[in-house]
């Protein structure tokens, strides 16, 4: 909602751009989609080595009450 209102500020200020705008969007989000992926990717290969590190001091801690 909020970027929907700010694009039409910039049409009430500048209806060009907000048209530029509008036409880009897609195109850069489609560009930025892979680089989610691979951060979305390269977190979950940290989460594995963080548990994976650990794992010794779970199992020495024993089970929860």
């Amino acid at each position: 909602m909020g970027k929907f209102l700010l694009w039409l500020i910039l049409l009430v200020i500048c209806w060009p751009l907000a048209l530029l705008a509008i036409l880009f969007y897609p195109l850069i989000w489609l560009l930025s989609l892979p680089f989610r992926l691979l951060g979305i990717a390269v977190g979950g290969v940290f989460e594995l080595l963080r548990a994976v590190i650990m794992l010794p001091a779970r199992i020495l801690r024993g089970p929860r009450p």
